[in-house]
């Protein structure tokens, strides 16, 4: 089902509505400062099982983790200096950062990989959610691919990637999706690995770096 929702000053109740669903194990579509992504609560072990059923068979990266905060990402992994320096220069924006996740991750939310990718997107829909939620969001890139099988490799991946909400209506499996009612523009965030101590750019995208 599709609610419209406007991105600069989204509805507290539609807000709140998405949150109840993401705490009965659903799935939302939210736009976000790069693209569409289809979220879940980081607490639902039933809704991060849906989640993966759209994950790409070959997928070797983990789970985007969306937060609100570097204080949130720091409960989920392990934040030295100049990570936290770097992260809160770049942040909000289309960045995801690749880090060692903490023993609570594996206890608490069941995630059990040594590393985990997180990131603060600059958009308020993500933003409120994740505040009335009250913890972080498990996401992943909507594409075109979930709904049209065996698509042929595009030139450029950001041709897999949605537009209008309208779009995603044949997207099964999903319980809600926020539409702004106008298109989302079609950009990869940047992904930095700051595991090393140093910034490794394992996908240069929407955001810039150095």
């Amino acid at each position: 089902m599709i609610e419209y929702i406007v991105a600069e000053n989204p509805d507290a109740r539609l807000i709140r509505r998405a949150a109840d669903i993401l705490k009965n194990n659903g799935l939302v579509v939210i736009p976000t400062d790069t693209s569409w992504s289809i979220i879940c609560s980081i607490a639902s072990k039933d809704g991060i099982a849906r989640l993966k059923s759209f994950v790409d068979k070959g997928r070797d990266r983990p789970l985007t983790v969306m937060c609100s905060s570097i204080s949130q990402i720091a409960e989920l992994s392990h934040i030295d200096s100049s990570a936290f320096r770097l992260i809160k220069r770049l942040t909000p924006g289309p960045y995801v950062f690749i880090l060692p996740s903490t023993n609570r991750l594996a206890k608490d939310f069941g995630l059990k990989r040594a590393e985990i990718g997180v990131r603060i997107p600059g958009h308020r829909v993500p933003f409120d959610i994740i505040e009335a939620l009250g913890m972080p969001l498990l996401s992943l890139t909507a594409k075109h691919s979930m709904i049209k099988k065996n698509l042929p490799e595009p030139e450029f991946p950001e041709e897999l990637l949605f537009s209008g909400g309208w779009e995603l209506e044949d997207l099964e499996g999903v319980d809600l999706i926020l539409d702004p009612g106008e298109e989302n523009e079609r950009l990869m965030g940047t992904v930095l690995d700051l595991r090393s101590g140093e910034a490794e750019v394992l996908r240069m995208g929407a955001g810039p770096y150095p």
